[in-house]
């Protein structure tokens, strides 16, 4: 019999009920299988303890602990997983080209003067990037300033019924846990949160000479134009397992609309996929996109997860799967309204959570 994979066992510590009697009779005989497990165990105990954040939603505290205590360097006699590297270099660029998606995919035309919705949410596609994609890719702020608004106050209410209420939202209703998955969810509101990205040509120009490149004058109008990212509230209701991280994440969000103040919004877009440190694979892949401003990219590290798509009830879904089948994620757009059903699940257990939600 071949070795369980990875993903299988970490589902030993998370929730070994789910596991099938033939994998959990391999590992207790398995001294490869048990060694595995041990590692994985000390991971999920170092994540677990590292996060810990005494009833707060701090992530970027739990974050910075999770960093910091993280080896130099994996034993060598030890499979790879988390290193520092992949980690940080994660972290700052994900926020990023999130924001480039969303200015760079949508498109149409702005009224001088005023705000015109310029990009609504109306499917998402994958965005596949490498590791040294991920390392390299700017934040906006190289090229303008960017002012975030709003309060996203996560917070954790005691019933659906509350989280309705304060978001807005018809919180999904899971019809039957996977095996595995017991009791009742930690559910979670989060509140509306805007970015504005204002264009600045004398950034942009410093930002190419430190590039070693000339810019070309930029579009008429263009210098000191926005645009504005709006997205929220949400809600998330989160089950956990045996070792505290989640086992299955149901979450569901006003998806991410745009609005552009000055200049034509594709004249911002192909501007910017001009410009000197954004990877030209990236900015092929957002070229190929529909220039009608309703695909919102998702960002796919290529070297740990693959993406594929399945119906849920009539909408394209983006499903997600780590390469070590640790994680999975099934994620759509219905109406202006994005949900994500994720964990430690493989990904047929969870378009069967999708595609049952009330």
């Amino acid at each position: 019999m071949r070795h369980p994979t990875e993903g299988t066992l970490r589902r030993l510590l998370d929730e070994p009920a789910g596991v099938p009697d033939p994998d959990r009779a391999h590992v207790a005989e398995c001294s490869q299988c048990l060694a595995t497990l041990a590692a994985t165990r000390r991971d999920a105990d170092l994540v677990g303890a590292a996060l810990a954040t005494e009833g707060t939603s701090d992530v970027d505290a739990g974050w910075r602990r999770l960093t910091a205590s993280l080896p130099t360097a994996a034993p060598a006699a030890r499979p790879e997983r988390i290193r520092p590297s992949r980690s940080r270099g994660f972290r700052r660029p994900a926020a990023a080209v999130l924001a480039f998606g969303v200015v760079l995919a949508g498109a149409g035309t702005a009224a001088a003067n005023d705000w015109l919705q310029v990009f609504r949410t109306e499917e998402i596609a994958p965005l596949s990037l490498t590791t040294s994609d991920l390392v390299a890719l700017p934040d906006l702020s190289a090229y303008g300033d960017v002012e975030l608004t709003g309060d996203p106050d996560v917070h954790e209410v005691p019933d659906a019924a509350t989280a309705a209420e304060e978001s807005g939202l018809d919180v999904p209703e899971v019809a039957d846990l996977p095996r595995g998955v017991a009791g009742e969810p930690t559910i979670s509101v989060g509140g509306q949160l805007s970015a504005t990205f204002t264009y600045s040509a004398d950034r942009t120009a410093q930002a190419a000479a430190a590039a070693g490149e000339t810019l070309p004058p930029p579009p008429p109008g263009l210098d000191g134009s926005s645009v504005r990212l709006v997205a929220g509230p949400g809600v998330a209701q989160v089950w956990s397992s045996e070792s505290g991280l989640p086992a299955l994440v149901v979450g569901r969000a006003v998806a991410p609309s745009a609005y552009s103040s000055g200049v034509p919004f594709e004249t911002v877009r192909d501007h910017l996929l001009s410009l000197p440190g954004l990877p030209e694979d990236v900015a092929a892949q957002l070229r190929s996109f529909t220039a009608d401003g309703s695909t919102l990219p998702i960002p796919v590290p290529a070297d740990l997860a693959t993406s594929s798509t399945a119906d849920v009830d009539g909408a394209e879904a983006t499903v997600l799967t780590g390469r070590d089948g640790a994680m999975a994620a099934v994620v759509w757009v219905s109406d202006g309204v994005v949900t994500a059903v994720a964990g430690s699940l493989d990904p047929d257990e969870l378009l069967s959570v999708a595609r049952d939600l009330g």
